[in-house]
C-alpha cells in the first residue's frame, strides 16, 4: 500500500538545510519529494558505507540503527511542517513528544535507499501526529506513529 501520493512538490538538501536546524552527520534525508503541505511527504536517505554509525554498528555487519530511522521519520516531518507552515517556521525545533508502534522489520544497510512515507494523522496547535513507513523499493523496513511539538529556538 502506497501511503503518500505521487504528487507534489520536490525539496532538495539545500533547502532542507534551511527550513530544519539538522547539519551532518545528524541530517538523516538527503531530498524530500512528493510533498503535499499538511497532508504527506516522502523523505530519500541514500544510505552509504561512509555513515559514521556503520563503524560500530556493527563492523561485521553494518546496519543502520532502529532509531537513526526514526530520526530520518521526524526529520521529514519537519519538512512537511515547515512546508505547511511557511517561512516562519523555518528554524524552529520539533520535539519530540512520544513514539508509539514502532517496528522494526528488515534491516537497512549499505547501498540501500531508503523511503520515509509520512502522513500526517493530525495537528492541534504547535503539536503534530504523523504515521510513517520506510521503505526499500516495496519491502517495509520499519514504522511507526509518533507525535512532535514545534518551539520558537
Amino acid at each position: 500500500m502506497n501511503m503518500v501520493k505521487d504528487a507534489g512538490k520536490d525539496i532538495d538538501i539545500n533547502r532542507i538545510m534551511q527550513m530544519i536546524p539538522h547539519r551532518y552527520p545528524f541530517l538523516m534525508v538527503d531530498k524530500v519529494v512528493n510533498v503535499i503541505a499538511g497532508e504527506s511527504a516522502v523523505g530519500i536517505k541514500n544510505v552509504t558505507i561512509n555513515e559514521p554509525f556503520f563503524q560500530g554498528h556493527f563492523p561485521q555487519r553494518p546496519v543502520m540503527p532502529g532509531v537513526l530511522i526514526i530520526e530520518a521519520m521526524a526529520q521529514t516531518s519537519a519538512v512537511l511542517v515547515v512546508e505547511t507552515l511557511g517561512a516562519d517556521a523555518e528554524g524552529k525545533l520539533v520535539y519530540f513528544m512520544s513514539v508509539d508502534s514502532a517496528r522494526f522489520r528488515k534491516p537497512v544497510g549499505p547501498g540501500d535507499t531508503l523511503a520515509i512515507h509520512v502522513v500526517k494523522e493530525r495537528s492541534r496547535g504547535n503539536v503534530w501526529k504523523f504515521r510513517a513507513e520506510a521503505k526499500v523499493g516495496e519491502t517495509l523496513m520499519a514504522e511507526a506513529t509518533y507525535a512532535a511539538m514545534i518551539l520558537d529556538d
